[in-house]
């Protein structure tokens, strides 16, 4: 029956026999049919349709270190009271292909998020294209999706050596703070074969640049995240197909220090980050596959053969700023021809660092663009660009002058009466020597720990400077030692952040509630810098109480699935040998009201258990809830060993508040957290 219509149209197509008098008639019916078949067609299939795969929470991600990864798909109609009973998934090697990595089958299943590749092995650097149907509440299938793809990380075949620049030796902690010029490292190669596609895996500590033929290869910056570098050091994978030629290329990377060569700075006269950190000098780690169109493949790897010499960058910190002497830049040091003649041999460095993990979380990027609203001048020479917002990130320095000329830009959230700057807000870790001692040479610890940085023109015509390896947090820019006098663009903002996806908004009739709503989305971005900080400027340092307090609001803001696995990572890979997770992760130092054994309060250190559950809630991301049962678990069995009555009465009570705190007889501090259960944990 459902067949007779077609039948009908094709009689009515052939169209040679029937008299011209009835071709209006013939058209009218020929259309009816049409319709018919269309609707009797469409009916037969359900009303659902699956979009918007994602792998591991990602669209169409590169570089996958999970062997099994966990799928998803968005289920669409235009029907109410629609549902899925059952899916099927088809996985291949190739486009073009059928199924060769997994036929799935008709899965009967409501299950949508999570749903784990249970195909063939795959290998490193394997692409899988992958598309989905589902069937609906009475049982009639949908069309399949759109082909997705994923591609594996380099899971197995690490052949690369960590390099590393020249050797800066034993320094005291005066010496640390003196010019050390940044590393260039670089690495001449050929391809004599037509190129069918190139990935290069790479990582660098604490951040790297990565620049192939003369360009900048992605849009990351501060990579990698930062973590607990004794337990896993993070990579990115880069499709550089379209930037390498035939014949010969050229790899450059620029290192620079970021958490892994930290300034040993007395943050609030007590905590040195370098004593509780992974520490030692830049180094980087690369690896790059070329496949060619007959199937051979070429590799290049960061080893001995690669060359180093000294970059412009000559300090930088992620809190102190930056110091870039343009005059000191070695042009053409990332393209093939540069003579190397001055340059040393890089060394290799065996120092254990821990497992070579996939960077999954989103990276750091430009996420914005603001032009400063007003300039002022206080002082002869001294000038206030006003940017009109709080944030967190660089500046990009319009200029030209003389050769030498020496440009200092200092950072700040306010303004004094007279219209000065105030950057104490600002100040690095509580290091603070008074308002006039802005001024550092670079020797030792500084009087007060300004967020600066200085760019020295090289005299060649308009010049533009952004800094590379720090970043601040700020509304203000002094700006002094300016030839000319400037004008609004001379400045602009760059905004920076974990390129978070937008997933939620709000909006009303009230215009407050508006600007609150703007104020905590600038807020959240400003200190989602791989962690989630406390303020991207004096600490920047990934404290778990501010994830208990905020992560919902960035869940309903946000697509937060893989920045907070990230961070439950990093409070699982902190813990300390007693159980106790810490206040910050990684862990710097920090342990208000330990436990014991630098284990960090129980309000900051809930935030593991916390992240996991809601990871599950929001996005229902089971295997963390597994993977991380038994570290959960031990935490709590260590609570209880010191709790008394089942209640803890140790902690830091109102953080921050302005009036005394309340205390609690006999116990020290009021209690805001506590662990109340005595009851044992059953197995997963």
């Amino acid at each position: 029956m459902r067949c007779a219509p077609l039948r009908l149209l094709r009689y009515f197509q052939l169209g040679t026999h029937v008299s011209p008098r009835y071709n209006f008639s013939v058209n009218i019916f020929r259309n009816i049919v049409l319709a018919v078949g269309l609707f009797i067609a469409a009916s037969s299939q359900a009303a659902l349709t699956a979009s918007i795969l994602r792998c591991e929470y990602q669209i169409n991600p590169l570089g996958i270190d999970n062997p099994q990864p966990e799928l998803s798909w968005i289920l669409e109609s235009k029907e109410r009271n629609q549902r899925q009973t059952a899916y099927q998934i088809l996985a291949s090697s190739n486009e073009k292909r059928g199924a060769d990595l997994w036929d799935s089958g008709k899965v009967a299943s409501s299950e949508s998020v999570g749903v784990i590749y249970q195909g063939k092995p795959l290998s490193s650097g394997q692409q899988v294209f992958w598309k989905v149907r589902v069937w609906d509440g009475k049982d009639k299938p949908t069309a399949y999706s759109k082909i997705a793809w994923w591609e594996m990380g380099l899971t197995t075949a690490w052949r690369a050596k960590w390099i590393s620049g020249k050797p800066l030796g034993k320094l005291t902690e005066p010496e640390m703070f003196a010019d050390h010029p940044a590393p260039l490292l670089r690495k001449e190669f050929a391809l004599d074969k037509k190129i069918q596609r190139a990935r290069i895996y790479v990582s660098g500590l604490g951040y790297y640049e990565l620049h192939l033929n003369g360009q900048r290869v992605g849009d990351q910056v501060l990579d990698p995240g930062w973590t607990t570098y004794s337990k896993r050091v993070l990579y990115s994978t880069y499709d550089v197909t379209a930037q390498l030629q035939r014949g010969q290329n050229a790899l450059g990377l620029m290192l620079g220090n970021g958490w892994y060569n930290p300034m040993p700075l007395r943050m609030w006269g007590v905590i040195n980050p370098r004593d509780a950190l992974t520490i030692g000098e830049p180094r980087a780690l690369l690896q790059m596959v070329v496949e060619f169109t007959d199937g051979t493949s070429q590799t290049v790897v960061t080893d001995e053969s690669w060359k180093t010499g000294d970059g412009p960058i000559l300090r930088n910190s992620v809190y102190l700023g930056e110091v870039y002497d343009a005059r000191k830049e070695q042009a053409g040091w990332d393209r093939q021809g540069f003579s190397e003649a001055s340059w040393e041999s890089a060394r290799i460095v065996s120092e254990p660092l821990g497992q070579l993990r996939a960077q999954e979380a989103p990276p750091i990027r430009i996420t914005r663009t603001l032009k400063p609203v007003k300039i002022t001048e206080p002082k002869p020479g001294v000038y206030i660009f006003d940017m009109g917002q709080n944030f967190a990130g660089w500046i990009r320095l319009h200029v030209k002058g003389p050769a030498g000329t020496q440009i200092k830009m200092r950072y700040g959230e306010l303004l004094y009466k007279d219209g000065s700057l105030n950057g104490m807000t600002a100040v690095v870790g509580q290091i603070k020597g008074g308002r006039a001692n802005y001024k550092y040479d670079g020797v030792g610890m500084p009087k007060t720990a300004f967020e600066l940085d200085e760019y020295i023109l090289k005299g060649e015509g308009d010049e533009v400077y952004t800094p590379h390896f720090t970043f601040h947090g700020f509304r203000y820019v002094e700006v002094t030692g300016l030839s000319d006098k400037p004008d609004l663009s001379t400045l602009e903002g760059l905004r920076l952040n974990s390129d978070v996806e937008s997933v939620g908004s709000f909006t009303c009739s009230n215009d407050m509630f508006n600007r609150i709503q703007e104020m905590v989305l600038w807020t959240e971005l400003s200190n989602l810098f791989s962690v989630e900080s406390d303020c991207p400027h004096r600490e920047k340092f990934g404290y778990g109480g501010d994830i208990m307090v905020a992560s919902e609001m960035a869940m309903f803001n946000f697509d937060m699935s893989r920045f907070y696995a990230k961070s439950v990572h990093d409070l699982a890979e902190a813990v300390r040998p007693n159980g106790g997770f810490t206040e910050t992760a990684p862990y710097v130092g920090i342990a208000d009201e330990s436990l014991g054994e630098k284990a960090g309060p129980i309000g900051w250190a809930s935030a593991h258990p916390w992240l996991i559950w809601e990871l599950y809630q929001y996005y229902g991301d089971r295997r963390l809830l597994e993977e991380q049962y038994d570290a959960v678990k031990k935490w709590i069995t260590f609570l209880q060993t010191c709790a008394k009555e089942n209640i803890l009465d140790n902690g830091i009570s109102d953080h921050e508040s302005l009036v005394p705190k309340p205390a609690l007889s006999p116990g020290p501090v009021f209690i805001i957290s506590t662990s109340v259960s005595s009851k044992k944990l059953p197995a997963p």
